[in-house]
């Protein structure tokens, strides 16, 4: 079934309906997760604490990995945040989607499903990494980095900056959008079945049910791998941005 984005003017520019609506979600759910988790804090920490405490070590990890702790202490909020968001957004579009209207207006999705939503969150990353070059160099010093080790590497660098922003949305962006592409034909290969008779809707169905719940369980390990690598590269880009030798 073919489906199309709901969109509204305001202001004369153009909104996705969509977009906005899951993305609020996504956020209410971090959020509450987040509140949840930390609202009764003891030192012998249990349920949802232990996960909390669990993704901030995981995110420490991460941080770890690519630059010192005394200057990735900044970015542990930062981490913990992309962390938690993305995965909850790859996760939201998976149970099911809602159309809605005879005009087939798809309101529930990941909101990661969206190319405009990744690649917002990746220039959003690549901003941050050149907030926090200058704020720790200074703009004299950090300017100098583009033209390390040889003043003729300055364009490729500049063009380095705009592939990363790409890189990094569209990668998410094409793995969630396919996962939930192929959820979605699995599902239409029961429903278009019982249109041409009883004995095909049922074997549309036993074809499709197994598959599906194997690509729902894979697409669960896709997204939680898909916020790791976001989260992963947010943090290169940041230690490339604020070591020393930039």
């Amino acid at each position: 079934m073919e489906h199309h984005a709901p969109t509204f003017e305001w202001l004369g520019l153009t909104f996705n309906g969509s977009n906005i609506l899951m993305t609020i979600i996504a956020a209410t759910i971090v959020f509450l997760i987040a509140v949840l988790a930390t609202r009764t804090i003891s030192m012998r920490p249990t349920g949802a604490q232990n996960v909390m405490e669990w993704i901030i070590d995981f995110v420490k990890n991460i941080i770890g990995s690519t630059m010192d702790w005394k200057t990735g202490s900044l970015f542990l909020p930062l981490g913990i945040t992309l962390l938690m968001y993305v995965f909850v957004s790859n996760m939201l579009g998976l149970p099911f989607a809602i159309i809605v209207g005879d005009e087939h207006e798809l309101w529930w999705k990941s909101p990661t499903a969206d190319p405009v939503i990744t690649l917002t969150l990746a220039a959003m990353v690549v901003a941050l990494s050149h907030y926090y070059g200058v704020k720790l160099h200074g703009p004299k010093e950090y300017a100098k980095g583009f033209f390390k080790p040889m003043s003729f590497l300055f364009p490729l660098k500049v063009i380095e900056e705009f592939s990363n922003t790409l890189t990094l949305g569209l990668r998410l962006y094409g793995n969630i959008f396919a996962g939930e592409i192929l959820l979605g034909l699995l599902a239409g290969l029961a429903v278009n079945g019982y249109e041409t008779g009883i004995f095909s809707g049922i074997v549309g169905t036993l074809a499709s049910v197994i598959p599906m719940m194997i690509w729902q369980a894979f697409s669960i390990f896709v997204g939680a791998i898909q916020a790791f690598i976001f989260t992963m590269l947010t943090m290169v880009y940041m230690a490339h941005k604020v070591s020393h030798d930039h």
